[in-house]
């Protein structure tokens, strides 16, 4: 059967903002799970993406298939798939996304990280002072990063998460 095979569904791998833009497709109400209808549209892209790569794909039926999906990566078992669990399913450049949520994993550690990167205690998180907390989060992940890199990381995470457009991030905006 050849080698141990990567979790990853042998796609190419994705950016930051890649895995965004699919997220939000499939997470149409927004509400930060694929659950019901969005999973079985998401399964069945992911399943004709297979198909086009040449993934050989058993004959079971669809059911089958997408319950032995589930099985693999609902890791709550909560028939839904949330943003760290896709983040598995996905091959994102550097995970990156997990990385962001496993460093404000606690509330506690989050209000320290907001309190250390609002330098101007504005109430706001801007663009410059999160830039420089996804920096950090970088090393201290000991990920290489680039200037570039880093800029598309900061307007993902805008992208993501600045719900009224502002530009910065609220306390309400960042503890979602």
């Amino acid at each position: 059967a050849g080698p141990q095979q990567a979790p990853h569904l042998h796609l190419a791998e994705l950016t930051a903002s890649q895995f965004l833009d699919i997220w939000r497709h499939f997470d149409a109400d927004g509400n930060g799970y694929i659950e019901g209808k969005e999973l079985e549209n998401f399964f069945q892209e992911l399943e004709s993406a297979r198909k086009g790569a040449g993934v050989d794909s058993k004959k079971d039926n669809l059911g089958d298939k997408m319950k032995e999906f589930m099985h693999k990566y609902d890791k709550n078992a909560d028939g839904k798939i949330e943003m760290a669990e896709l983040a598995q399913i996905l091959p994102t450049e550097e995970n990156f996304l997990l990385c962001f949520r496993q460093h404000v994993g606690s509330s506690s550690e989050f209000m320290e990280a907001w309190r250390r990167y609002d330098t101007d205690r504005s109430g706001y998180i801007e663009a410059n002072e999160l830039k420089g907390f996804l920096s950090d989060l970088l090393k201290k992940a000991n990920r290489p990063y680039d200037e570039p890199k880093l800029q598309e990381y900061t307007q993902t995470i805008l992208r993501m998460f600045d719900m009224n457009g502002d530009g910065k991030l609220g306390l309400s905006e960042m503890s979602r």
